[in-house]
């Protein structure tokens, strides 16, 4: 019987992670800036293909985000969980099996009982910390991919490296307040770019 033998320690590959945002990167934004039920969910072209091999390749993926419909009150929380819930079942339809969905609903400015601020709204750097705690992911090694100025400055403030997508509103419209390490056309190319190592610092 064959026995794998592990590696010396310190020479094996670290664990990392992919922390996508979830509105503008991981699914189509619709005009208005923000889903008003699940039947809105809709995924942008080609990222569960290569979310899927990302995973098999051994990258931890994990759902990131600020939730403002909520706080703004143009979705309640209920309409929000049921969002939340189509787009986990949607990515586990196509093998893709989140570590955690850190995606954020509280705000100071929100009814009660999300009246809060929280560790995981970007860009604090929460959902990086917990993750690497957690899951003993390598922040260095691991790399948060959006479209706003919160998602890639708390990737930067955590020391991870940081992607930029132009399906985003930020990206499009110019306001993007941070330079992300490189911007690609959408999730799915920037998935496969840093998956594959072939990603290129500006």
């Amino acid at each position: 019987m064959r026995h794998s033998i592990p590696p010396l320690p310190g020479t094996g590959r670290p664990r990392r992670g992919l922390f996508v945002d979830h509105l503008g990167t991981l699914l189509v934004m619709p005009t208005r800036g923000y889903l008003k039920g699940p039947e809105e969910v809709l995924f942008s072209e080609d990222c569960l293909e290569a979310l899927f091999h990302a995973g098999q390749s051994g990258w931890n993926v994990y759902l990131v985000g600020n939730e403002a419909s909520v706080h703004r009150g143009q979705v309640d929380a209920a309409t929000w969980e049921a969002i939340h819930a189509e787009i986990l079942s949607g990515l586990r339809a196509h093998g893709i099996c989140p570590v955690r969905s850190y995606i954020c609903i509280d705000h100071p400015e929100s009814q009660t009982p999300h009246n809060k601020d929280s560790v995981y709204r970007l860009p604090n750097t929460g959902a990086m910390y917990h993750a690497a705690q957690a899951d003993g992911i390598s922040l260095p090694h691991s790399w948060v991919i959006g479209d706003h100025t919160e998602d890639l400055v708390a990737g930067w403030r955590a020391g991870c490296h940081t992607a930029g997508v132009r399906t985003g509103i930020a990206v499009q419209d110019g306001t993007l307040q941070v330079e992300p390490e490189f911007l690609a056309e959408n999730l799915a190319v920037a998935v496969r770019e840093v998956s594959a190592g072939t990603a290129v610092s500006r």
